[in-house]
């Protein structure tokens, strides 16, 4: 399958809220909400019903961390019945391009109206190590796909679609995985390919950040995708430690040591949540943040709040 060239600037006709924010210049907010390793659904509606009025929409991950949970397009119906914007998360790992095209048009008709493409976290660090992966299609080709279900009425096969997905259309980037210069480039292939929204991996490390989105905008993309830089508020040393051995994730050690010798850890992590947030604002072509409040969505409320971005537009 080819990646055609880049989508073209719409004026938020997908009625998706998240991108009429966006196209208006507003500062977003997006928030995580984890799916249960269950079959009740009540977790995530009293967590959209929590973070809705602090988040302009809400991304519900696609069996995370390769654990087995309530499918996301569950989930963000869900997030719809309960007031929310529901930004459905779809990994390649787990289906081939029919389920895939098949799971954005059933999305699509329940009235999701945000999709975020990812390639997923490889099996072997999930529950199920043994499982096959699918990987028919990869993230880049996934953002493709959609575009151009959605801008052509067409299916990958070449099929016309009767009635195409109005859908706005995300992907991720890491800016620490590697050279700038490369994850500049592939940020690029995902914006050619139609990604009209960009959420990173977690910043710590903001010195790094502002290189990447230094890099990002002498070439340009910062004008053709919109950026949220993701930020997650640590809840202890050993959360930090523990990400900073994560492939691709930078984690200043001054910061370690910070949470180690504060009081009161929980409330030190907003703090460095909003340090970061301050941090990111600033800095040119960054147009939001992601906040991933992992099994802490109670937090979003207050980091929100003490940022000043309550409340939404």
């Amino acid at each position: 399958m080819s990646i055609g060239p880049a989508a073209k600037v719409i004026e938020a006709r997908t009625g998706s809220r998240l991108e009429k924010v966006l196209r208006a210049g507003h500062f977003a907010v997006t928030a995580e909400i984890g799916p249960p390793k269950g079959a009740d659904g009540r977790r995530i509606q009293q967590l959209a019903a929590l973070v809705k009025d602090y988040s302009d929409a809400q991304n519900l991950t696609d069996n995370q961390t390769a654990v087995v949970r309530l499918c996301s397009l569950a989930a963000a119906v869900h997030v719809l019945n309960n007031g929310g914007e529901p930004v459905l998360q779809m990994t390649t790992r787990d289906r081939n391009r029919i389920a895939l095209q098949s799971d954005l048009l059933g999305a699509a008709s329940l009235g999701v109206r945000n999709v975020l493409c990812l390639s997923g976290d490889h099996q072997r660090f999930g529950n199920h190590p043994e499982a096959k992966g699918v990987f028919d299609i990869d993230s880049v080709q996934l953002t493709a796909t959609v575009r151009q279900m959605r801008e052509e009425r067409l299916f990958i096969c070449g099929e016309e679609i009767k009635a195409p997905p109005r859908v706005f259309v995300g992907a991720v980037e890491n800016p620490f995985a590697g050279p700038v210069e490369l994850r500049v480039l592939r940020l690029g292939k995902k914006v050619m390919a139609g990604a009209e929204f960009i959420q990173t991996q977690v910043v710590y490390d903001v010195e790094g950040f502002t290189r990447w989105m230094e890099a990002v905008c002498a070439a340009g993309w910062h004008k053709k995708t919109f950026i949220l830089a993701g930020v997650t508020p640590p809840k202890s040393a050993g959360a930090l430690r523990y990400m900073s051995r994560i492939p691709g994730m930078k984690v200043p050690e001054e910061l370690i040591r910070r949470m180690e010798k504060a009081s009161d850890k929980l409330r030190e992590g907003q703090r460095i949540a909003l340090e970061i947030i301050n941090h990111v604002r600033a800095i040119a072509g960054v147009s939001g943040v992601h906040i991933m409040a992992i099994n802490w969505e109670e937090a979003v409320p207050e980091i929100v709040s003490m940022a000043g971005l309550y409340p939404r537009p």
